[in-house]
């Protein structure tokens, strides 16, 4: 994994954290992952909408990325576990702070959408 090198520029932190978890899947994986080591199709069970193509796809940069760990052992068929590695847990914070806020907002906008309906 090649890390980019991004001087002082105010924002590069973010964007660094960012290019990891980018895209819709990512950081909907890493918080699955945060509480359990889950196999292939348990994860493609609760990420609904997720082909396996891109589930794949998603699964190996973040294993590339060092935030994801695949454990395959050795039977048949064969049993492939995905966790978090210590850097991936590392985001433990970040993804817990994602999903504060998201339930923040969903409680918003549903007090919202309540609200204007109570008012037509």
């Amino acid at each position: 994994m090649k890390v980019r090198d991004y001087g002082c520029v105010p924002g590069c932190p973010v964007e660094a954290t960012l290019d990891l978890i980018d895209g819709r899947w990512k950081g909907v994986i890493l918080f699955h992952l945060r509480d359990e080591t889950l196999r292939f199709n348990e994860l493609a069970r609760r990420l609904t909408g997720i082909t396996q193509r891109m589930l794949t796809k998603q699964l190996r940069e973040l294993e590339e990325a060092g935030l994801v760990e695949r454990q395959v052992y050795a039977q048949v068929p064969p049993k492939v576990e995905y966790s978090l590695s210590a850097e991936g847990r590392s985001l433990d914070g970040v993804i817990d702070a994602l999903a504060a806020w998201g339930e923040g907002r969903i409680a918003r906008l549903n007090a919202a959408a309540a609200s204007s309906e109570r008012a037509a």
